[in-house]
């Protein structure tokens, strides 16, 4: 008898999304069928176009705030606005998406058996006052401020994957994402990488909030999505939550020297106040990454920033 082979199908919400369409380029290689799921507020159709001839590739515009029901093996559950001018755009709706989404994605990975990988964020640690953030640190995060609408909502999203996973065995991962940049980036969304960006091709001054020595650490996005895909692979035990990013600090004064010396920019640095709750250091243990997925990163910074850079010339 003759045995057929059947790719396995994947969905990734907010597919058309900054690291979602790098997702659904890395699934497709891996001769998955995929089918990317976006409400298009923040992702852009311009992100996949290069997919749609792809007979593996399908894309459908929906909100997961409302019930999906289609017939999948994996979940990738990426779509919410991630950048603070988008969440902050719409604080109800963020809320919703991470948590009302979080609900319906997993009923539907409960109804058709799949496994279930969400995407959550080092903001589940807040403004952290254990330096570099380990997964077993509970964090330190306002629930009413300006910045809550993300950093709560992904908190409870954890909660309910965790809760589906003891009261109903589900197979999930979970994943906390800390900065990462790369081409598919919005141009604006308001990101100290795409902000400086921007403003050294126009020559503009760049602007540095507080005193430019908070620091930061920042993945190159194909590492990222490495990590994604071991994490996936990983036996039922496996669940997460893992931090995934590059523990490579850096301050904002030597990002925006990078950046300046990459687009050999005439801009001047201006400083603004910094912005309510926004944490003054953010650096990932991935000790978890290394022992349970063998992963870490191996983009330097300069290195990434130069493709980066020159995906963003277009909107210049």
């Amino acid at each position: 008898m003759k045995k057929y082979h059947f790719n396995k199908r994947v969905l990734v919400t907010g597919g058309a999304g900054f690291l979602g369409s790098h997702l659904c380029e890395a699934l497709l290689k891996q001769e998955c069928e995929v089918l990317c799921v976006d409400n298009f507020f923040t992702g852009r159709r311009g992100n996949v176009a290069h997919l749609l001839s792809n007979p593996s590739f399908e894309i459908l515009r929906h909100d997961i705030t409302f019930p999906l029901f289609v017939e999948v093996d994996e979940i990738y559950n990426l779509a919410c606005p991630a950048s603070p001018p988008h969440y902050q755009h719409d604080p109800v709706q963020t809320t919703k998406t991470s948590v009302i989404g979080a609900i319906n994605m997993l009923g539907l990975a409960k109804r058709v058996g799949a496994k279930i990988f969400q995407a959550s964020t080092s903001e589940v640690y807040g403004d952290p006052d254990i330096h570099p953030q380990p997964e077993s640190y509970w964090g330190r995060v306002n629930p009413i401020g300006s910045r809550s609408c993300y950093d709560e909502g992904k908190r409870c999203a954890e909660t309910l994957f965790f809760d589906y996973r003891r009261q109903m065995d589900l197979p999930i991962k979970v994943v906390r994402i800390f900065n990462t940049y790369g081409p598919h980036m919005h141009p604006h969304d308001g990101r100290v990488v795409s902000n400086f960006i921007m403003q050294a091709l126009r020559n503009e001054p760049i602007t540095i909030y507080g005193t430019g020595e908070q620091t930061r650490s920042f993945c190159y996005v194909s590492d990222l999505i490495a990590g994604f895909l071991k994490l996936m692979d990983t036996p039922h035990e496996i669940t997460g939550p893992i931090n995934i990013g590059n523990p490579g600090e850096f301050t904002m004064l030597e990002l925006a020297e990078t950046v300046i010396k990459l687009t050999g920019s005439k801009s001047e640095l201006i400083f603004k106040p910094l912005p309510s709750d926004d944490p003054k250091q953010r650096q990932p243990d991935i000790t978890q990454a290394k022992e349970k997925l063998g992963w870490e990163p191996t983009v330097p910074l300069e290195e990434g920033l130069k493709p980066t850079i020159k995906y963003f010339k277009q909107y210049v």
